[in-house]
C-alpha cells in the first residue's frame, strides 16, 4: 500500500460509512448513535485504482481524564501518529462547530498533510454549510456523500498526490502458508481486549473496567514462534434476553460473523466465575460453525482455591457441559500479568492441527471393526442395525461418512459411542466431529423375480 490514511472527526459525521465504502465491505458497524466506533480499525482500501491503507477511528470528544471517551481519544491520537495523511471529516449540514475547530487545530499540530472532507454534501440542505469549511484554513477540500457515493472523484484528486508506485520484487525464498485466524470470544468483561493487548505488548485495543467496551470485531496481526497469525477481538455476548438496542444486536451479529470466518476460536472465561449457562451457549455457536476451539481461563491469578484441584473440577465440568467438545484443551492464563500466553497460543496451534487432521480409510475401518466387536450395534424395531464401513469425507472439521442399513432410526447413543471412540483413538479431542449416515443400496431391489 502506498500510504496510510486516518479518518478523523467528531462523532456521527460519517467516518465509518466512508471507511466501509472505500474498503468495499461492511467491516465497521454503522449506526445513528454517536460514538458507535471505539477502537481504531485498519483495512486495505481502494479508490479508482488508488490503493492505500485506511484507519477508522472513534469520534473525537473532549471529556474528563478518567472517562471512556478520553481513552477513545487516545486511540485516535495513535492513529494520527501512525498515518501518513489525515482526513478531517466535517458534517456540512451542521456547519463547522466549535468541536471541529478544536480538532482542526489538533490535526494541524501533527504536521501531517490534511484533507478536509465535507460529508453529507448532497442536496440543497448542505449548501449553507459548505462556505464554513473554508474558515478552517485547509487547502485540500473535498465535498462528498459517503452514504450515496457522491463526490468521490474530488476525494480521488486530493489523494492522488500522496500515491507512489510500489515496485514489486518477487522473493523466491518466501514460503507460502495459510494465515491463521484466531477469534477471541466470550461474555462481556472476560478480558478479551486485555488479552490481545498483552499478546501484542501494546495498548492496541481500548480496555477499561466497563463491561461491553468492544463493539466492532477488530483484527490485528501477530506473530507466534515464526507463524503469522490474525487475532480477532470481538464484542462480549450476553444472554439474548439481556441484549438491548439495535447497536448491541449489531455487535453480537459481528461476533458471530467473526466466528464463522475464524479457523480457531478461543472461548475466554473468567476463571473466578467459569462455566455459566451463557458460556455453554457461546461454545455451541462455535460447534455449529465447525471451528477449532480451546478454552482460555483468564484471571487465573485471582483464583483463591487450590489450583490443581480447581483445574480438575473445571475439566470435569467442561466435559459434562460441553460434550460436543469432549477433551477440549483448557489453558489457565492471566492477561493482566501476561502469564500463560505462550501456552494459550501453543494450544491454538495444536487445535488447528487437530481440526485439519485426516485419517486413512484403511486405518479407520480397522478401528471400526474393533469397535463393532467391542460393542455390537443394537436392535432397532426388531431389525439388526448394520454398520458396514466408514470413510473421512473432509477435514476442517473432521467429517466422516458411515455406511449403514438405516439412517433415521440410527440410535443417538450408538452414534455418540462411535464419535467418542474416534476422539480417543485418533487424537481428535476438543474439535467438532461431523458424522454423515449413508444408507447402502439394496443390490436385490432392482432384480425382482419375473412371473
Amino acid at each position: 500500500m502506498s500510504f496510510t490514511l486516518a479518518i478523523i472527526g467528531r462523532p456521527n459525521v460519517g467516518k465509518s460509512t466512508l471507511f466501509n465504502r472505500l474498503v468495499g465491505k461492511k467491516l465497521a458497524i454503522v449506526d445513528d448513535v454517536a460514538g458507535t466506533t471505539r477502537d481504531r480499525r485498519y483495512a486495505p482500501a481502494s479508490l479508482a485504482g488508488l490503493d492505500f491503507t485506511i484507519i477508522d477511528t472513534a469520534g473525537l470528544e473532549e471529556a474528563p481524564a478518567d472517562a471512556l471517551e478520553t481513552r477513545m481519544m487516545e486511540q485516535t491520537k495513535s492513529a494520527i501518529t501512525e498515518a501518513d495523511v489525515i482526513m478531517l471529516m466535517v458534517d456540512v449540514r451542521d456547519g463547522v462547530t466549535a468541536a471541529d475547530e478544536v480538532f482542526a487545530r489538533m490535526v494541524r499540530a501533527s504536521n501531517k498533510p490534511v484533507i478536509l472532507v465535507g460529508n453529507k454534501a448532497e442536496g440543497k440542505a448542505a449548501q449553507a454549510g459548505v462556505a464554513d469549511l473554508y474558515s478552517l484554513g485547509f487547502k485540500q477540500i473535498a465535498l462528498i456523500s459517503a452514504e450515496h457515493g457522491e463526490g468521490l472523484s474530488e476525494l480521488y484528486d486530493a489523494l492522488l498526490e500522496f500515491h507512489t508506485e510500489e515496485e514489486y520484487v518477487e522473493d523466491e525464498n518466501t514460503e507460502e502458508y495459510e494465515h491463521l485466524s484466531i477469534a477471541i470470544i466470550g461474555r462481556p468483561n472476560a478480558g478479551k481486549s486485555t488479552l490481545i493487548n498483552a499478546l501484542l505488548g501494546d495498548e492496541r485495543l481500548l480496555v477499561g473496567p466497563e463491561a461491553g467496551i468492544t463493539r466492532d470485531s477488530i483484527s490485528v496481526e501477530f506473530e507466534h514462534k515464526g507463524r503469522s497469525l490474525k487475532l480477532v477481538d470481538t464484542a462480549g455476548m450476553r444472554r439474548r434476553a439481556n441484549i438491548q438496542g439495535k447497536l448491541e444486536k449489531l455487535a453480537v451479529a459481528d461476533t458471530v460473523r467473526a466466528i464463522k470466518y475464524a479457523q480457531v476460536v478461543v472461548v475466554l472465561l473468567d476463571a473466578t466465575a467459569p462455566l455459566e449457562k451463557q458460556d455453554a451457549i457461546i461454545a455451541s455457536l462455535v460447534e455449529r460453525e465447525g471451528r477449532a476451539c480451546i478454552i482460555g481461563l483468564n484471571k487465573w491469578d485471582l483464583v483463591k482455591a487450590k489450583k490443581k484441584e480447581y483445574m480438575e473440577e473445571l475439566r470435569y465440568m467442561l466435559d459434562k457441559q460441553l460434550p460436543q467438545f469432549h477433551g477440549i484443551e483448557a489453558v489457565p492464563c492471566s492477561a493482566l500479568n501476561r502469564r500463560g500466553l505462550d501456552d494459550l497460543m501453543d494450544a491454538c496451534m495444536s487445535a488447528y492441527d487437530i481440526w485439519n487432521k485426516r485419517v486413512p480409510t484403511a486405518e479407520l475401518n480397522r478401528w471400526l471393526e474393533m469397535s463393532l466387536q467391542h460393542h455390537s450395534p443394537p436392535m432397532v424395531r426388531g431389525r439388526r442395525l448394520k454398520v458396514k464401513y466408514m470413510t473421512q469425507i473432509k477435514a476442517r472439521p473432521p467429517a466422516f461418512q458411515l455406511s449403514t442399513n438405516m439412517d433415521k432410526e440410527f440410535p443417538d447413543s450408538y452414534l455418540r459411542y462411535l464419535v467418542n471412540g474416534l476422539r480417543e483413538s485418533f487424537g481428535l479431542k476438543g474439535t467438532p466431529i461431523r458424522m454423515n449416515l449413508k444408507v447402502s443400496a439394496n443390490p436385490f431391489a432392482k432384480h425382482k423375480k419375473k412371473t
